[in-house]
């Protein structure tokens, strides 16, 4: 009698964990009444970004927002940009929610859900303005450096979604990885250094009290800011 096997299913390394974090009132609150306003569900099909924003203008996506302060300060700061921002934990999403209530910010929306998801699927080719990441798991171990989230491959799929001279802006105080990141994005053929190897911070994005603090103690923060060829 002939017997089947079936090959073992290879599931993506994520460059995350998931953490069931405590939520507070005002992000329970928040969530089950701003998320449906301002939250994108997950869906298979590109998004039309103007429609979503209900205008023609520039449009920036972060990934891995955290808690969403310095999001919500970036997006108050300029209201000429749209800003979409990509989170898979739940408080933060909560947390980012709360304060687009607070400051009124129209030029804002999340979606929570696997970044490379969202970006292969949902997001158009040459469609956005900008891309932030900062403050991306390091994951210093050696034995989890597959687990970093900036590797070729994902900055080839962010490169395809930036527009002509749109720009990928990356920060870290992790030094070991600013080097992997610049190498990495040095490789890539799409993308261009404006600076010989990491860029001054740029203004629009602020320090966080984290970063503050670390600064104080002589720790290092790396940006990184790459643009598409035009």
């Amino acid at each position: 009698m002939e017997t089947t096997s079936t090959s073992p299913v290879h599931r993506p390394i994520r460059s995350y964990v998931l953490r069931q974090g405590r939520l507070t009132v005002a992000q329970e609150r928040a969530l089950s009444q701003m998320m449906p306003v301002y939250g994108i569900p997950f869906e298979e099909q590109p998004l039309d970004l103007q429609t979503l924003y209900g205008r023609s203008a520039p449009k920036i996506m972060e990934i891995g927002f955290g808690m969403g302060q310095a999001t919500a300060h970036i997006a108050a700061q300029h209201p000429e940009n749209d800003y979409l921002g990509i989170e898979v934990h739940t408080p933060g999403v909560g947390s980012l929610l709360s304060l687009i209530e607070q400051h009124e910010l129209s030029n804002l929306r999340i979606i929570q859900h696997d970044a490379v998801a969202v970006i292969k699927h949902m997001i158009p080719d040459a469609s956005l303005a900008g891309i932030h990441i900062f403050f991306p798991d390091p994951w210093h171990k050696a034995r989890h450096h597959k687990r970093r989230l900036i590797q070729p491959d994902f900055v080839a799929l962010l490169a395809k979604k930036l527009a002509p001279n749109a720009y990928l802006h990356l920060a870290t105080d992790w030094e070991a990885y600013a080097e992997h990141m610049l190498a990495v994005l040095r490789n890539e053929s799409s993308l261009i250094n404006l600076h010989k190897t990491h860029a001054p911070r740029p203004a629009y994005r602020p320090l966080t009290k984290f970063e503050q603090r670390g600064l104080k103690l002589g720790h290092g923060v790396w940006d990184l800011v790459f643009n598409k060829v035009p």
